[in-house]
């Protein structure tokens, strides 16, 4: 959610890049929409960026095949982590099978989201990102962003014919200087369970990323909040 001062009614004209048509993954069902909240260190707002997201990637598609395809290609699918460590993924319906976790204290397989990345770099091909070009660390030293929680709502937001969900988090910049902005992404720490117990850590891998149409500039002693909209309509 967008918590803070004057946010609560942001009436900002998606910009042209915003509504390009080819791109996107059926944009009559699903869309998704990326969102940046620059304010000083006074709290006001000095910039907003809103431009369609359309870049899950190859792991993310990975994922979510559905168990017909693993049985008719009879092959695995390889999941690259953001240190480049690659993991074979096959489900079944054998508890011997490694599978997706959930959060769960009892066999200590706590798949999550783990945060939104911010960078300075950029990729021509962001389906094929494994990794962020150039991720900005987290910290307070020179070139970094003092990384806040990553805020998930525990349920979707139905509003009238839609359902959507966000994902944000605040960057607050101490480093004594501008921080430039110039890609996005969502990574999520990853088990695999089998036979009801944790058989693999495949550790953080990049989910979504997107290049921003234009970069943001967070000023120093100024923070930047990053929102993730995911919406889907009948």
């Amino acid at each position: 959610m967008i918590i803070g001062k004057g946010t609560d009614n942001i009436d900002i004209e998606l910009p042209k890049s915003a509504y390009d048509e080819g791109k996107d993954i059926d944009s009559s069902t699903f869309k998704a929409y990326l969102i940046a909240i620059v304010r000083d260190s006074k709290g006001n707002i000095i910039q907003v960026h809103r431009q369609k997201s359309h870049s899950p990637t190859s792991n993310f598609m990975g994922l979510i095949l559905p168990l017909t395809w693993f049985n008719i290609m009879n092959t695995s699918y390889t999941i690259t982590n953001i240190g480049g460590s690659t993991y074979s993924y096959r489900p079944a319906f054998t508890y011997t099978t490694p599978c997706i976790s959930y959060p769960s204290t009892v066999t200590n397989c706590p798949t999550y989201f783990v945060m939104i990345q911010v960078g300075s770099g950029s990729q021509s091909n962001p389906y094929t990102a494994t990794t962020l070009a150039a991720p900005i660390p987290n910290g307070s030293g020179a070139g970094q962003l003092v990384y806040g929680q990553v805020a998930i709502p525990s349920n979707l937001t139905v509003s009238g014919s839609s359902a959507y969900l966000n994902i944000s988090q605040t960057f607050n910049n101490v480093s004594g200087n501008t921080i430039n902005i110039t890609e996005v992404g969502i990574v999520l720490n990853l088990y695999f369970a089998q036979s009801y117990e944790c058989s693999t850590n495949v550790g953080q891998i990049l989910m979504w990323y997107d290049v921003l149409s234009s970069p943001i500039s967070v000023p120093n002693n100024a923070n930047v909040a990053i929102v993730y909209t995911f919406m889907v309509n009948p």
